[in-house]
């Protein structure tokens, strides 16, 4: 069940990963298995937005608040695309990776989304920082021996 709920909280967009990591070390799980079900989680749900983000909003425009709500998310990545435009695949790779708030698979991927990057390029970089920010949360949640056990 606490892995149920570690893949959970793992595709959500306020926990991500890091506070699925941080509950499975409050449940006392072992970091490995909670770290692949985590960054799993994480990930499962990347490729929708990508994709389908426009096309998702679009249908939702009309609502007034749900139009307000988007427009001050859109400026949000706006401001954090100004910081991956010069480095892009880097960029993208260190916004998704650095473990602090804002910063995690869905930003990633509303930013790839609003600099129309396409999938095959924005994923590997997106993955590969969902499992940095899984190491270097699990660095604080779990200890340094935790990676080598």
């Amino acid at each position: 069940m606490e892995y149920l709920t570690v893949l959970l909280m793992s595709l959500t967009p306020i926990s991500e990963l890091r506070g699925a990591l941080i509950f499975a070390r409050a449940a006392g799980l072992p970091f490995w298995p909670a770290f692949i079900v985590a960054v799993c989680g994480n990930l499962l749900l990347i490729p929708v937005v990508i994709l389908f983000c426009r096309c998702i909003i679009k249908l939702f425009l009309h609502i007034q608040w749900v139009s307000r709500a988007w427009d001050r998310l859109q400026s949000y990545a706006h401001r954090k695309a100004e910081n991956v435009v010069r480095y892009q695949m880097l960029g993208l790779f260190l916004l998704v990776a650095i473990p602090l708030p804002g910063t995690g698979a869905y930003t990633g991927a509303l930013v790839a989304s609003v600099m129309d990057l396409r999938l095959k390029n924005a994923m590997p970089s997106i993955a590969l920082g969902v499992v940095v920010a899984g190491i270097v949360t699990a660095l604080f949640t779990y200890g340094l021996t935790a990676l080598f056990i």
